[in-house]
């Protein structure tokens, strides 16, 4: 098992999550952060850290799409191992449907 990041963290990447996580497998692009499966040590002190409830254990049925988007993009975006500013305008982005289809980036994070 491990976790993955959902679309619920496009444009918020509040990076609460990059705190608590003692193996830093995070990965960061420009408006989401992944996690990399085969790094992920599967403790789940990242879910509850989410304000965006963007972390799921891949055994839920709605995170197997995001599996393979974590795998990809983990291996392409720079790992991130300190928590920075969240957007400015993600509380406004919380909360909002079909962000990936609209607001995905492909684009690397500046990472640490």
């Amino acid at each position: 098992m491990t976790y993955v990041v959902t679309e619920a963290c496009i444009k918020c990447k509040y990076q609460d999550c990059i705190e608590v996580c003692p193996v830093d497998c995070f990965y960061e692009g420009e408006n989401m952060l992944v996690i990399h499966p085969d790094e992920c040590i599967d403790c789940g002190v990242c879910e509850p850290e989410c304000p965006a409830e963007a972390i799921l254990p891949d055994t839920e049925p709605e995170a197997e799409k995001w599996l393979e988007l974590n795998r990809d993009y983990s291996e392409k975006w720079p790992n991130i191992t300190r928590k920075g500013e969240p957007p400015a305008d993600a509380e406004e982005w919380d909360g909002v449907n079909g962000k990936f289809e609209n607001h995905f980036s492909a684009n690397p994070g500046k990472g640490d």
